[in-house]
């Protein structure tokens, strides 16, 4: 292969203290209620962003199987996750809030309050005209949950997975660069500077700042493209403002956004496109990582800002565990679309009440 396959986000990684907590309230909030793998193990690769030492964690790959990407849900269990010296803001750098996609805002936005999620707020608009609202989940991370007609079924709950992230950035025309030349988001929906009431719920929102959505022109490939849907990243700058990076004196893996992850297709390109681009890989597994129930090739990366940015490159997967149905995307073609009822299908593992 001399190309690289994008299929989309496919999760956005949280540290947390409580691996089952934290999954009971995504999947409650928003519906990501199917558990795609979970394995306690060490993390010998991370040990560049975990002190030089090795650690343990107990990690799980929820998503909704409505569209969108999932969460994977990170906890230490070798030692007690670190908080960040003060609560993360816009004016910070590194990813900032999750965007979740709803089919009806204010539908979404009422079952929250009913079901007792801080809800930062009320409705307002982006500069695009669409609704949108924010909400914290317990553990104090942000997302904004917005208007999308990207999906791969009906959701359940109003709600589906990941569409994007906000990322906080110190220079707008560096980052740009970066997320258009490695990651293919090259298209500019919006460029606004300003003072904006979606944002300003969220702490240090209230200013005056810049911000600008992007997506990706090129269509999404692979197998789980049409699950994964299309996604959005919108980067925030504050002029003549120093913030702090996210995870600054503390290890990935402590508590917050760790990493965005894009599954891809072709990592030995990438990772020449990434060396060229002067964004090396700074993790790399190297060959297929076996993750208990699942297996892959994954790698990392920095934006200008230190953000770290994930592949990984599926090539095992469970369909349904209770029949052990797996399957090795290497033996089929990983390039190609699964087939709707195959997806579907994973939906028999789903958590219900």
């Amino acid at each position: 292969m001399d190309s690289v396959i994008f299929s989309g986000i496919q999760q956005l990684g949280v540290g947390i203290p409580n691996t089952d907590t934290a999954f009971d309230w995504f999947r409650r909030t928003f519906g990501t209620d199917l558990p795609v793998f979970r394995e306690a193990a060490e993390a010998p690769f991370m040990t560049p962003y975990t002190g030089g030492t090795v650690q343990s964690r107990d990690a799980m790959l929820a998503i909704n199987l409505a569209g969108g990407g999932g969460f994977e849900i990170w906890q230490y269990t070798s030692r007690t996750p670190e908080p960040p010296s003060r609560p993360v803001g816009i004016g910070d750098y590194g990813i900032l809030a999750g965007r979740i996609r709803a089919q009806g805002v204010h539908q979404a936005y009422q079952r929250m309050l009913e079901q007792g999620v801080e809800v930062l707020g009320g409705i307002s608009e982006d500069p695009e005209g669409h609704a949108r609202f924010a909400v914290r989940d317990p553990y104090g991370n942000h997302f904004q949950v917005v208007e999308s007609e990207s999906w791969f079924s009906k959701p359940r709950h109003q709600t589906g997975g990941v569409e994007g992230a906000l990322i906080g950035v110190s220079d707008m025309a560096a980052s740009l660069d970066f997320y258009a030349t490695v990651l293919g988001y090259d298209t500019k929906i919006y460029d606004e500077t300003g003072e904006f009431p979606d944002l300003a719920a969220i702490p240090g929102g209230d200013t005056r700042l810049r911000r600008v959505l992007l997506k990706r022109s090129a269509p999404a490939a692979g197998a789980f493209s049409r699950l994964f849907g299309e996604t959005r990243l919108e980067l925030v700058e504050v002029p003549d403002h120093h913030g702090m990076r996210v995870f600054q004196d503390r290890f990935w893996g402590d508590l917050g956004f760790i990493h965005l992850c894009f599954d891809i297709v072709g990592m030995d390109v990438l990772k020449t496109r990434c060396d060229a681009a002067g964004h090396p890989f700074t993790v790399d597994s190297g060959s297929s990582f076996d993750m208990g129930e699942a297996g892959g090739r994954f790698s990392y990366i920095e934006d200008p800002d230190g953000t770290l940015i994930e592949f990984v490159e599926t090539h095992k997967l469970p369909v349904l565990k209770k029949i052990n149905w797996y399957l090795d995307l290497r033996k089929r073609g990983m390039e190609k679309p699964l087939p709707g009822w195959m997806i579907r299908a994973m939906g028999m593992g789903r958590v219900r009440d």
